[in-house]
């Protein structure tokens, strides 16, 4: 059976001991026709520890509800609602039976955000790309300015010593190393 909650919908609960209670849908199963709301149906298991580094004791934790047992509350009018769908350029959409505004929206948006935020990294990284590309282009044109000015340089630096009849001589120094 399809259920008319989905997962990340805020739900209100409209019978059983959490009367009342709001929450966000955590998880939806179709298959038992349960969900789980956040908050809602607080259950105290009994945990024993397993190995030496596992702590035991008691977890609280939410417990499934059954799905008929929660509304929809609708983002536009802001009251507990039952679901009504329509066809809407093929796809079939969630809406809200007081108000007709869409339900799915809040899931697209999710959609949508991130895939404008993937496409938003990609030309970033494409961004980057050339910007790195252009960087190493300027190093390459700086080398070889730099390998043509001392090439010049050298050039005139030999034509001088040679006029002059002298050779130049550099010294190296080393420095030693001593081990311990």
């Amino acid at each position: 059976m399809a259920l008319n909650v989905k997962k990340g919908d805020t739900v209100l609960v409209i019978a059983g001991k959490d009367k009342g209670k709001t929450g966000k849908v955590l998880n939806a199963m179709p298959a038992d026709n349960s969900v789980v709301v956040a908050g809602v149906n607080i259950v105290s298991k009994h945990k024993k520890p397993r190995s030496a580094q596992d702590k035991g004791g008691i977890i609280k934790r939410e417990n499934k509800i059954d799905a008929s047992n929660v509304q929809i509350i609708c983002q536009s009018c802001g009251k507990a609602t039952r679901v009504k769908h329509n066809i809407n350029n093929g796809e079939k959409i969630r809406v809200c039976n007081k108000c007709g505004a869409n339900l799915d929206i809040s899931i697209k948006k999710t959609t949508k955000d991130t895939t404008k935020s993937t496409t938003k990294n990609v030309e970033n990284k494409q961004a980057n790309q050339t910007k790195t590309d252009k960087a190493d282009k300027k190093v390459e044109s700086a080398v070889k300015k730099e390998t043509k000015s001392t090439s010049k340089t050298s050039k005139s630096s030999s034509t001088s010593s040679k006029s002059a009849g002298t050779k130049k001589t550099t010294k190296s120094t080393t420095k030693k190393v001593e081990s311990k």
